[in-house]
């Protein structure tokens, strides 16, 4: 996920509630718990000014709703047993990736290495100078003597390239860094 996920797990909250609340009242043993919980992960995401550092959505909005779950129990004056805190930690998802997607990923990253390695010289250069060592735009241009026209122009060719190849022409990121603007 991008730096900062909290657009991200926004949308994929709104876009996944149904699956998210089914998920989580099974865990919850009850719905309308459930719908709260989400209610409440929604406004705690609203209240957030940033988030980093989530691999997993769905495993990290669950986790939320389940601890707010669980608070909002408490505060109703009913403890919840140990063995009941000890379900719903068990049942919460292991953000890890599993087998499968360990070797989706392992598949996708031979697959981008062979078209990285496939892009005209200069053209890889800027990609990797830009995305991986994150150089600024301007700072490329410079080190390799083309104007900064040329580096955005480079750069969008390696990122339609490798996108139409892959598949993934609405997850390639476009045009300038936010601190060139």
């Amino acid at each position: 996920m991008p730096e900062n996920a909290l657009p991200a797990l926004r949308d994929f909250l709104v876009a996944r509630y149904d699956e998210l609340k089914q998920r989580l009242a099974r865990r919850l043993g009850n719905a309308e718990r459930a719908g709260d919980a989400l209610q409440d992960t929604w406004l705690r995401l609203e209240s957030r000014d940033d988030i980093d550092g989530v691999h997993d959505p769905a495993a990290y909005l669950l986790r939320v709703a389940v601890n707010l779950a669980y608070d909002q129990v408490a505060k109703q004056g009913r403890l919840a047993t140990s063995d009941e805190i000890e379900a719903l930690l068990d049942e919460t998802p292991d953000p890890a990736p599993g087998p499968a997607q360990i070797a989706q990923d392992r598949a996708e990253l031979a697959t981008l290495r062979a078209l990285i390695e496939r892009l005209p010289p200069r053209r890889r250069q800027v990609l990797v100078m830009v995305r991986w060592q994150h150089l600024p735009q301007r700072e490329v241009a410079a080190r390799l003597g083309i104007s900064l026209r040329t580096v955005e122009k480079e750069l969008k060719e390696a990122h339609d390239h490798i996108a139409a190849r892959m598949g993934r022409a609405d997850r390639m990121p476009q045009g300038r860094e936010p601190h060139e603007k």
